[in-house]
């Protein structure tokens, strides 16, 4: 998720190793009212719209630098590289209390494995684990 303040002018020149990562961003140029929670939104509508961001956010070629500044600085609102107001205010207190387990994504990127398919039982009728070479 783009800065708010000025979220479509990068400042100078930006290349791919200049570490704008902002103008590197899947979700720039999109409406970004996707990506924040309207007053008063609840329950499905909030659901539905925090997956439509995070759909956008999937293949972010930047997603883990999105993600690192909403940490970093505490965003509170809206959805910042994948990950939700509720899921930072989680990791947060996760941290807080000790808990050191890395951060993945819990919505894993297309063709990626996440840990719970990687012990997927295989379609062949055994009931076994999936075998991926």
């Amino acid at each position: 998720m783009l800065s708010t303040a000025d979220p479509f002018t990068p400042s100078g020149n930006v290349t791919h190793d200049s570490g704008d990562w902002q103008a590197r961003a899947a979700c720039r140029g999109d409406d970004l009212a996707v990506f924040f929670a309207p007053d008063a939104e609840r329950g499905n509508a909030r659901a539905r719209r925090e997956a439509q961001a995070r759909q956008i956010c999937l293949p972010c070629p930047v997603l883990e630098q999105c993600r690192d500044h909403a940490l970093t600085v505490g965003e509170p609102y809206g959805v910042w590289g994948g990950m939700t107001e509720t899921d930072r205010r989680r990791h947060t207190k996760r941290l807080h209390a000790g808990e050191r387990r890395p951060l993945g994504s819990q919505h894993p990127r297309p063709g990626r494995t996440s840990r719970f398919e990687a012990n997927a039982p295989c379609d062949d009728g055994t009931g076994g684990p999936m075998i991926r070479a």
